[in-house]
């Protein structure tokens, strides 16, 4: 079923605020994008609307799903869901163009997909990336959708319900000259990565094994948000922005045809070598959760209303044929 939004209440969603950590903009999901405009044309040529008024997809109830249910969270009748976007990621979770007090984006359709699939209302909150998981180890919600990575070091205190692919993206100048074809086309550059993101891992290993061989390490660059990293890219301070696909992508479709256009040169999985990264809603390790949200998920991939929200945000590329408990991540010793 779609709805059409135009105020929050009209939607069984209620946006509260998790004060849990003071806001910082970094996280596994990348960092603050700013959308200027109503709407932006998504890879495919669709129209990604930006505004609050918001065509959401609502799931059919899954009974089965809501039977794995732990009994408390049935009886509650709410699902608790938290954000780490900070003031904001697009295309995850972000302000809506014409009312800032409006958050909106695909990390917030999946979450109500998850809800309605299993008869409960959402509650989403938002905070810092610390926050979120401050806010799943004390019990104060119940599941993090924010563009989190499976990986072997958080499977030990989290378990996970994959619901997309994780590829992260090089991107650079559209003039750029700039090829990519592994991490050691980085030797001698400079590269802008999200702080304590799983992204940031990945690039210093990069610069360990480039150092390890004797060739010219990469200079790692660190700014306060997305807004920050982009004047430096636009201002050839950087040679490249290594972040999230989506968000990569979102901003290249963003700044098509003007001064500040980018292009992506190529994407590396956010599980290293070996492995296609995945993202997961996200529960505290053995909370009783998991399996009645991988089965909410699953109940939207046969149905199609998860296809149909990750076209409305320009990530059909990213989509799984099915979700998956504690996949496979990227390994603590991964190179």
């Amino acid at each position: 079923m779609t709805i059409r939004s135009t105020v929050r209440h009209r939607l069984p969603v209620v946006a509260t605020a998790l004060a849990l950590a003071s806001v910082v903009l970094a996280g596994c999901g990348g960092q603050t994008t700013e959308a200027s405009t109503a709407s932006v044309t998504g890879a495919a040529g669709q129209q990604l609307n930006l505004t609050s008024k918001q065509e959401r997809i609502i799931p059919a109830k899954d009974e089965a799903a809501a039977a794995l249910l732990p009994p408390a969270i049935r009886d509650r009748g709410t699902l608790r869901v938290a954000h780490g976007s900070g003031a904001g990621n697009a295309p995850f979770y972000f302000p809506a163009t014409d009312d800032e007090r409006v958050f909106i984006g695909n990390e917030s359709d999946i979450s109500l997909l998850i809800a309605g699939a299993l008869g409960l209302k959402l509650e989403e909150s938002n905070s810092s990336w610390e926050g979120l998981f401050l806010g799943i180890d004390s019990g104060q919600v119940d599941l993090g959708v924010s563009n989190i990575t499976v990986t072997e070091a958080r499977k030990q205190k989290y378990d996970f319900a994959t619901y997309r692919k994780d590829d992260i993206a090089v991107e650079v100048q559209e003039s750029s000259t700039f090829t990519f074809t592994g991490g050691d086309s980085f030797s001698g550059k400079t590269v802008a990565v999200g702080s304590g993101t799983n992204q940031e891992r990945i690039l210093q290993r990069f610069d360990a094994d480039l150092r390890a061989a004797g060739k010219p390490g990469i200079t790692i660059k660190y700014y306060q948000d997305n807004t920050g990293t982009y004047a430096a890219l636009s201002a050839g301070q950087i040679d490249a922005y290594f972040g999230p696909n989506p968000i990569a992508a979102f901003h290249v479709a963003q700044t098509k045809g003007t001064p500040n256009a980018t292009k992506i040169v190529g994407t590396v999985s956010g599980a290293g070598s070996t492995l296609q990264g995945l993202i997961g809603a996200t529960t505290r390790k053995d909370s009783g959760l998991i399996r009645a949200v991988q089965a909410a998920i699953e109940s939207t991939i046969r149905s199609g209303d998860y296809a149909k929200v990750l076209t409305r945000w320009g990530l059909e590329a990213e989509a799984v044929p099915t979700s998956e408990i504690n996949p496979p991540g990227l390994p603590i010793t991964d190179k």
